[in-house]
Protein backbone atom coordinates (compact mmCIF):
# COMPACT_ATOMS: atom_id res chain seq x y z
CA UNK A 1 0.00 0.00 0.00
CA UNK A 2 1.42 3.42 -1.08
CA UNK A 3 1.52 6.28 1.68
CA UNK A 4 1.58 9.89 0.92
CA UNK A 5 3.40 12.47 3.21
CA UNK A 6 3.47 15.86 2.67
CA UNK A 7 5.75 18.78 3.70
CA UNK A 8 3.49 21.85 3.75
CA UNK A 9 5.05 25.37 5.01
CA UNK A 10 3.00 26.64 7.95
CA UNK A 11 4.38 30.24 7.39
CA UNK A 12 6.79 32.11 5.34
CA UNK A 13 10.59 32.01 5.45
CA UNK A 14 13.09 33.59 6.87
CA UNK A 15 15.30 36.06 4.34
CA UNK A 16 18.78 35.80 4.75
CA UNK A 17 20.89 38.56 3.84
CA UNK A 18 22.85 41.16 5.87
CA UNK A 19 20.98 44.33 7.69
CA UNK A 20 23.25 47.24 6.82
CA UNK A 21 22.05 49.27 9.98
CA UNK A 22 23.05 46.41 12.74
CA UNK A 23 24.26 43.42 11.05
CA UNK A 24 21.96 40.88 11.44
CA UNK A 25 21.33 38.47 9.04
CA UNK A 26 17.75 37.50 8.47
CA UNK A 27 14.74 39.39 7.62
CA UNK A 28 11.01 38.85 8.09
CA UNK A 29 8.62 39.12 4.57
CA UNK A 30 6.26 41.69 6.11
CA UNK A 31 3.77 40.77 3.38
CA UNK A 32 3.73 44.24 1.76
CA UNK A 33 4.70 45.79 -1.19
CA UNK A 34 5.88 49.17 -2.46
CA UNK A 35 4.98 50.01 -6.09
CA UNK A 36 6.26 53.21 -7.59
CA UNK A 37 5.35 54.31 -11.53
CA UNK A 38 7.82 56.89 -13.71
CA UNK A 39 5.33 58.06 -16.51
CA UNK A 40 5.24 54.86 -18.17
CA UNK A 41 7.65 52.67 -16.42
CA UNK A 42 7.24 51.08 -12.93
CA UNK A 43 9.70 49.81 -10.45
CA UNK A 44 8.03 47.62 -7.38
CA UNK A 45 9.75 46.18 -4.37
CA UNK A 46 8.64 43.42 -1.77
CA UNK A 47 9.43 44.94 1.81
CA UNK A 48 11.35 42.99 4.45
CA UNK A 49 11.87 43.96 7.93
CA UNK A 50 15.14 43.49 10.20
CA UNK A 51 14.79 40.56 12.35
CA UNK A 52 17.44 42.77 14.62
CA UNK A 53 16.26 46.64 14.69
CA UNK A 54 13.22 46.89 12.50
CA UNK A 55 14.78 48.20 9.83
CA UNK A 56 12.73 48.13 6.24
CA UNK A 57 14.81 46.70 3.29
CA UNK A 58 13.39 45.97 -0.55
CA UNK A 59 13.57 43.59 -2.68
CA UNK A 60 13.06 44.31 -6.12
CA UNK A 61 10.36 42.79 -8.10
CA UNK A 62 9.63 44.62 -11.19
CA UNK A 63 12.84 47.11 -12.24
CA UNK A 64 11.80 50.46 -14.62
CA UNK A 65 9.10 47.61 -16.45
CA UNK A 66 7.23 48.76 -19.20
CA UNK A 67 3.45 49.61 -17.67
CA UNK A 68 1.91 47.87 -20.57
CA UNK A 69 3.88 44.82 -20.10
CA UNK A 70 2.86 43.87 -16.84
CA UNK A 71 -0.49 41.38 -16.28
CA UNK A 72 -3.31 43.28 -14.60
CA UNK A 73 -3.81 40.49 -12.15
CA UNK A 74 -0.30 41.04 -11.29
CA UNK A 75 -0.51 44.24 -10.33
CA UNK A 76 -3.97 44.27 -8.31
CA UNK A 77 -2.24 41.82 -6.12
CA UNK A 78 0.71 44.43 -5.42
CA UNK A 79 -1.48 46.64 -4.85
CA UNK A 80 -3.43 44.42 -2.86
CA UNK A 81 -0.41 43.40 -0.77
CA UNK A 82 -1.44 39.83 -1.73
CA UNK A 83 0.27 37.16 1.13
CA UNK A 84 0.60 34.45 -1.28
CA UNK A 85 2.27 36.22 -4.16
CA UNK A 86 4.60 37.25 -1.13
CA UNK A 87 4.74 33.68 -1.14
CA UNK A 88 5.36 32.61 -4.63
CA UNK A 89 8.03 35.70 -5.08
CA UNK A 90 10.27 34.71 -2.20
CA UNK A 91 10.45 30.96 -3.70
CA UNK A 92 10.76 32.86 -7.24
CA UNK A 93 14.93 31.90 -8.14
CA UNK A 94 15.13 34.72 -10.98
CA UNK A 95 13.75 37.15 -7.95
CA UNK A 96 16.14 35.41 -5.26
CA UNK A 97 19.53 35.38 -7.69
CA UNK A 98 18.21 38.95 -8.44
CA UNK A 99 18.57 40.45 -4.70
CA UNK A 100 21.04 37.82 -3.25
CA UNK A 101 18.97 36.10 -1.19
CA UNK A 102 18.37 32.88 0.36
CA UNK A 103 15.49 31.53 2.45
CA UNK A 104 16.31 30.15 6.49
CA UNK A 105 13.48 27.29 6.31
CA UNK A 106 13.82 26.76 9.81
CA UNK A 107 10.71 26.02 11.97
CA UNK A 108 8.58 27.13 8.65
CA UNK A 109 7.55 23.82 7.90
CA UNK A 110 5.87 20.47 9.11
CA UNK A 111 5.24 16.89 7.94
CA UNK A 112 1.83 15.64 7.22
CA UNK A 113 2.05 11.95 7.21
CA UNK A 114 -1.70 10.93 7.30
CA UNK A 115 -1.50 9.10 10.30
CA UNK A 116 0.53 6.36 12.69
CA UNK A 117 -1.29 3.27 10.63
CA UNK A 118 1.93 2.51 9.01
CA UNK A 119 4.61 2.63 11.68
CA UNK A 120 3.25 -0.96 12.42
CA UNK A 121 4.08 -2.97 9.01
CA UNK A 122 6.63 -5.18 7.86
CA UNK A 123 6.86 -2.68 4.61
CA UNK A 124 6.17 0.51 3.25
CA UNK A 125 6.10 2.57 -0.14
CA UNK A 126 5.82 6.03 1.09
CA UNK A 127 6.03 9.40 -1.48
CA UNK A 128 6.59 12.23 -0.37
CA UNK A 129 5.60 15.22 -1.60
CA UNK A 130 6.08 19.09 -1.12
CA UNK A 131 3.93 21.93 -1.39
CA UNK A 132 6.67 24.33 -1.67
CA UNK A 133 10.40 24.10 -2.30
CA UNK A 134 11.66 23.55 1.27
CA UNK A 135 15.30 22.27 1.48
CA UNK A 136 14.55 19.29 3.78
CA UNK A 137 17.06 16.02 4.41
CA UNK A 138 15.22 12.88 3.36
CA UNK A 139 16.90 10.76 6.46
CA UNK A 140 14.99 13.43 8.86
CA UNK A 141 11.62 13.67 7.02
CA UNK A 142 11.95 9.76 7.39
CA UNK A 143 13.43 9.55 10.44
CA UNK A 144 10.61 11.82 12.11
CA UNK A 145 7.62 10.10 9.69
CA UNK A 146 8.53 6.53 11.07
CA UNK A 147 9.61 7.56 14.76
CA UNK A 148 13.30 6.62 13.99
CA UNK A 149 16.17 8.28 15.00
CA UNK A 150 18.69 9.82 12.21
CA UNK A 151 20.96 6.90 13.20
CA UNK A 152 18.80 3.99 12.60
CA UNK A 153 17.47 5.41 9.33
CA UNK A 154 21.44 5.67 8.11
CA UNK A 155 21.53 1.94 9.27
CA UNK A 156 18.82 1.24 7.59
CA UNK A 157 20.00 2.33 4.59
CA UNK A 158 23.57 0.61 4.69
CA UNK A 159 21.82 -2.70 4.95
CA UNK A 160 19.40 -1.98 1.94
CA UNK A 161 15.91 -2.15 3.59
CA UNK A 162 15.80 1.65 3.03
CA UNK A 163 15.69 2.11 -0.87
CA UNK A 164 14.87 4.74 -2.89
CA UNK A 165 15.60 6.04 -6.67
CA UNK A 166 16.88 9.41 -5.01
CA UNK A 167 20.09 9.90 -3.19
CA UNK A 168 18.80 9.74 0.67
CA UNK A 169 22.37 11.76 1.69
CA UNK A 170 21.46 15.70 1.06
CA UNK A 171 18.96 17.90 0.71
CA UNK A 172 15.97 18.04 -1.71
CA UNK A 173 13.72 20.07 -3.03
CA UNK A 174 11.49 18.06 -5.01
CA UNK A 175 9.11 14.94 -4.41
CA UNK A 176 10.49 11.74 -3.80
CA UNK A 177 9.68 8.00 -2.62
CA UNK A 178 11.31 5.05 -0.45
CA UNK A 179 10.50 1.87 0.25
CA UNK A 180 11.29 0.71 3.93
CA UNK A 181 10.95 -3.00 4.99
CA UNK A 182 12.09 -3.72 8.47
Amino acid sequence: MLNTWAVMPTCLPLVVRRCHTCGCDRFRAAGKFRVNAHHKLIDAWLLVLCTGCGETAKLSVLERTHVRSVRPELLDRLHDNDLGLTAELLQDPLVRRRNRIALDWHGAWRLDTGGSDHLGREAIDVTVRFAARIPVRPVRLIAEGCGLSRAEVERLIEEGKLVSAVRLGGRLTGDFTFTLKR
